[in-house]
């Protein structure tokens, strides 16, 4: 243990200084702008609020319609209206279709015009295959059209349809001018006319000779001819090709099959043709004549 010895009139012993740790300043938060940009944005947010609500104020009231309608009355006013409608691509097709389905719009301002809305109405005319609608400032609409070409007249119960390639048909009146095209009759026959149109471009000699083409069952064609005899043809389009080319080739040769009193041709049957007719009739009396003639008579 240790001892500290005091003098008299010697000074208190002096005691150690302890190190006072410096104050900590309060935490504070930085703002990131200062106070008065964050004014400022605030300020101009209400004020898009506040512009943003007025629109849609204004447009439930119809006040941008109203402004819109009357900028493009305006641009009608000063010539930028429909006055004219080019068009080009018709031959058969009536014009009178064109402009209703080009001008049966709201209104006929030049800026306002629904191009693909015209065009989709002119698609649905039975002559259209194909349209295109465009401007032509400041008044004229440009409309081309693509027809669909007539291939054939279609008859089914008693009417008249002429027909495209796909079997759409195009027109029931005035068909007269059409009077050259091949016919096909039945029901379904116009959707299976480019088979029997393919069938008798491969053998133009007895096309000629063609008045109508029937579709029989759905499946298979007979053929009228002009001189009244009938071809019955089997049902695959390969089968029918090889028994229209073999009927070609005997009409080619000799006297031919028609015209000679023949009511009806079947080659349904591959390599066999049954033939009926007064021709027939007269050989198979012939021939029952001779054989009686042949037979000995008895003693």
């Amino acid at each position: 243990m240790s001892t500290v010895a005091l003098r008299r009139g010697a000074p208190p012993p002096r005691r150690r200084a302890t190190a006072l740790r410096p104050a900590v300043p309060p935490r504070t938060v930085n703002l990131p702008m200062s106070r008065t940009r964050l004014l400022r944005n605030l300020a101009i947010g209400a004020g898009l609020l506040l512009l943003a609500a007025g629109i849609v104020i204004a447009s439930l009231l119809g006040v941008p319609q109203r402004l819109w309608s009357d900028v493009v009355t305006g641009t009608a006013q000063a010539g930028f209206e429909v006055r004219h409608v080019a068009i080009t691509g018709t031959r058969e097709m009536p014009r009178l279709p064109v402009y209703d389905a080009a001008l049966s719009g709201p209104t006929n301002a030049m800026l306002t015009l629904d191009l693909p809305a015209i065009r989709a109405r002119l698609l649905l005319q039975p002559w259209v295959a194909d349209a295109s609608v465009s401007r032509r400032l400041p008044d004229t609409l440009a409309i081309d059209i693509v027809e669909r070409r007539p291939v054939a007249l279609w008859q089914y119960k008693r009417r008249l349809a002429l027909i495209d390639a796909t079997g759409k048909p195009l027109a029931t009146e005035r068909l007269d001018r059409f009077s050259a095209l091949p016919l096909v009759v039945g029901a379904g026959a116009n959707l299976r006319a480019r088979d029997v149109l393919a069938l008798l471009a491969d053998q133009p000699a007895v096309a000629r000779q063609v008045d109508a083409a029937m579709l029989v069952g759905g499946r298979r064609w007979d053929l009228k001819f002009k001189s009244g005899e009938v071809l019955a043809l089997p049902d695959t389009p390969a089968a029918a090709a090889l028994a229209l080319r073999q009927f070609a080739r005997l009409q080619a040769g000799g006297d031919g099959l028609l015209g000679r009193g023949f009511a009806r041709f079947d080659m349904r049957l591959p390599g066999r043709m049954l033939v009926r007719g007064a021709p027939v009739k007269a050989a198979l009396e012939a021939a029952a004549k001779a054989a009686r003639a042949q037979k000995p008579t008895a003693i």
